[in-house]
């Protein structure tokens, strides 16, 4: 089993269908809409369109488990990412990425380590992890590494498909 074969819903209702991605590089990150972070919508929108035809995509998955900076409704939630920050990478439902009720697809993604070595609970709002074309965890980013980063974007390159 690999990322692509976990079900998930799309924020709009319905399967996000990620084996839809396979054959191309995922990034997921929790998103929350009232963070400090939250500002790194920008660089995951540039992200977006900037790799999307070399294979990349960029999916959000928000969140609501970080001080309650997720609290919207899925129609708020999309509302406000794309008049806030023209948003147009897809979205999914909002999930649990730690404790009890953990999403799948975080059960997945939580025992890569990042640079740091962490592994295990999500620590924040907007932790980024790169899913290989193969559907296998390729690598983990912490929240304050931004999607403009030299770190992420090397990574990015690497982990495109060929």
């Amino acid at each position: 089993m690999t990322v692509f074969d976990i079900e998930i819903d799309a924020l709009a209702g319905g399967p996000a269908r990620l084996d839809a991605y396979r054959g191309r590089a995922l990034l997921v990150v929790n998103v929350a809409s009232r963070c400090g972070l939250t500002p790194q919508y920008a660089g995951l929108e540039r992200l977006h369109r900037e790799y999307a035809d070399r294979g990349l995509v960029v999916l959000g998955v928000p969140c609501n488990q970080f001080a309650g900076q997720e609290p919207g409704t899925a129609d708020e939630i999309s509302e406000f990412c794309r008049i806030t920050y023209g948003t147009t990478f897809p979205m999914t439902e909002k999930v649990d990425v730690n404790g009890p009720a953990r999403h799948p697809l975080y059960a997945e993604l939580v025992d890569t380590a990042d640079a740091g070595g962490h592994t295990g609970d999500v620590r924040w709002n907007f932790e980024k992890f790169l899913v290989a074309p193969d559907g296998t965890v390729a690598a983990r980013f912490a929240p304050t590494v931004t999607p403009d980063s030299a770190e992420l974007r090397e990574a990015i390159e690497k982990t495109l498909p060929t």
